[in-house]
């Protein structure tokens, strides 16, 4: 009888624990520029690692550190995952910092203490209600495992290597139009819009 009545009093004070942090969170709205509260954060990062079958977070990536699958991996970084984590990995961007929650610096121990396994579960498969999607397709997926190698050299990453990686970032059509610009006057012609204003 001891034994559900306790059963009995947890549930409740878990149900009313869920209903007072609900009705703090609908009084202050779902606003995604707040921070994530610390029991939130706790929730979330023990779903994500529950949520990685054993046999996914001990997998071994196939793929060893050479500079050529490094360089390949960086070019793919700077390509796909810039956008919102900057090329550094710091999540120093627009995008990044305006997601709930927030893109981790994943040059901190919160994610280069991860296994290979996990990193590469989390970029194949997505991490649900954040702002990651999953990029694997297929059972097989060798870009996302050597996206983990980058991952892991993101705390070494040096200046010329981040620099090298800005022209695979992605470009909008303004700023392709203003670099097509100024190729053509610096190889002697004029830009397109003033040629524009010349026949007005």
């Amino acid at each position: 009888m001891r034994k559900i009545t306790f059963v009995l009093l947890i549930v409740v004070v878990g149900l009313a624990c869920a209903g007072i942090f609900g009705f703090v969170t609908i009084r202050r709205g779902f606003s995604a520029r707040d921070t994530p509260s610390v029991f939130e954060t706790y929730v979330a990062k023990t779903t994500r690692r529950l949520s990685v079958p054993s046999l996914e977070r001990n997998a071994k990536n196939p793929f060893a550190p050479t500079r050529e699958v490094i360089g390949e991996a960086r070019a793919h970084f700077a390509d796909h995952c810039a956008t919102c984590h900057g090329n550094d990995g710091s999540g120093k961007t627009q995008i990044g910092q305006n997601l709930y929650p927030k893109v981790p610096d994943m040059r901190l121990p919160g994610t280069q203490n991860l296994t290979d396994g996990e990193i590469y579960y989390i970029i194949h498969n997505g991490i649900r209600l954040t702002g990651m999607p999953a990029w694997g397709t297929g059972d097989k997926d060798d870009d996302s495992w050597k996206l983990v190698l980058f991952i892991r050299h993101l705390p070494q990453l040096t200046p010329r290597e981040e620099k090298e990686m800005e022209r695979f970032n992605p470009k909008s059509p303004a700023e392709l139009a203003e670099e097509q610009e100024e190729e053509e006057f610096l190889g002697g012609g004029k830009p397109s819009n003033q040629e524009n204003r010349g026949h007005h």
